[in-house]
């Protein structure tokens, strides 16, 4: 059975935090990738790509995916930022991984979710000043890659890479495959 991972995406996503999940998990890994909206519809991303996403949040709660991925965008930083906290803590509750990427950890924070385990994002100020709710502080991570505690990943925008590995590793891709993965996106760079 083909592991299923929930991509979550807003008006104004970011195109290079969701990119790797679905471009190599769904055509490599055989992974069930579907996106979902909180309002179903056309949306368009930062650069510019108009998508149409049809299923809302509650067809996620019905497919019942392994990961939910909450992707970054401007949208998260405003005052119209929807709340999901009640869909993110339900999937974590019944043993779904949740990630947050960039602003999509604005949402993660807003949910109560980084207040009592390690986790990252763009900064620390990113998250008090954005998500009021937020507690978590003192367990904020400064870090240039994924970090995964507690079936929780969070992630800077810069670490897309990261990641994506992180949420394979959390759906049991071999460790092999997740590395092979690893270093073909770290080549350019050696």
């Amino acid at each position: 059975m083909m592991a299923k991972i929930a991509i979550i995406l807003t008006p104004h996503f970011a195109d290079w935090e969701y990119a790797l999940i679905a471009g190599t998990g769904r055509p490599f890994y055989g992974l069930d990738v579907q996106f979902f909206t909180p309002a179903p519809g056309e949306l368009q991303s930062l650069g510019g790509l108009t998508v149409r996403v049809p299923q809302g949040l509650e067809a996620m709660n019905q497919w019942a995916p392994e990961v939910v991925v909450v992707i970054g965008g401007t949208l998260w930083e405003s005052e119209d930022a929807p709340d999901i906290g009640e869909v993110l803590r339900a999937h974590h509750a019944r043993g779904a991984v949740v990630a947050g990427i960039c602003g999509g950890t604005l949402a993660l924070a807003r949910a109560g979710m980084l207040d009592a385990i390690p986790h990252t994002s763009n900064e620390a100020e990113y998250l008090t000043l954005n998500a009021q709710e937020y507690t978590g502080a003192e367990h904020f991570c400064p870090s240039a890659t994924a970090v995964s505690t507690d079936r929780v990943i969070t992630a800077p925008g810069v670490a897309p890479v990261s990641f994506t590995a992180a949420i394979f590793e959390s759906i049991g891709l071999d460790q092999n495959t997740v590395l092979q993965f690893k270093n073909m996106l770290a080549a350019e760079h050696n």
